[in-house]
């Protein structure tokens, strides 16, 4: 499937591995999703540090601090999920949009130290949350509004897949 800027359902990626940066989804288990996330979090420590953190690449692609708020919202995003699968039936989940949540948070006018600490907050309580989740819970469904549906193993995979693509977004080599 090409990806492109008007791609809007990634769910794909919870059946093969993403042609962008690689990552398989699929091998990822539910008890795996915690220590993914913490290796994770502590790439965009390196990332804020860099002088061209607040330097877009192009005018439609968002800065390596823009990715950073993006990336601490993620986790919040998906603690959040998390609860209401575990805590209710087949829950709808909250919509979110992103590019709003950019402009609405000021993403790029942010504080990077604040925005360091943030994310890593984020990333633990996410991680520790995912980690207390039972084995025999993991079957557990919830769906966004748009119909895609997940279980709490594939919603792990989903959002391991989000952060890690973010993390090569902000250091892979540009053409």
């Amino acid at each position: 499937m090409p990806i492109t800027p008007d791609t809007k359902d990634w769910t794909w990626v919870l059946t093969r591995p993403c042609p962008e940066c690689g990552f398989d989804a699929t091998a990822i288990e539910l008890s795996e999703v915690g220590s993914y996330v913490r290796a994770n979090a502590g790439i965009w420590a390196d990332v804020l540090e860099r002088d061209t953190v607040r330097e877009r690449p192009d005018d439609s692609t968002w800065s390596p601090l823009e990715y950073a708020c993006h990336v601490r919202d993620v986790h919040s995003l998906f603690a959040q999920r998390l609860v209401l699968a575990m805590t209710h039936e087949n829950p709808v989940f909250p919509d979110w949009n992103q590019d709003e949540a950019a402009v609405q948070g000021r993403y790029a006018d942010q504080a990077l130290e604040q925005v360091a600490s943030d994310l890593m907050d984020a990333a633990f309580a996410a991680a520790e949350a995912f980690d207390a989740v039972p084995a025999e819970a993991a079957g557990r469904r919830g769906r966004r509004s748009d119909g895609a549906s997940f279980t709490i193993e594939t919603l792990g995979r989903y959002y391991v897949h989000d952060i890690v693509h973010h993390a090569w977004d902000v250091t892979r080599e540009r053409d």
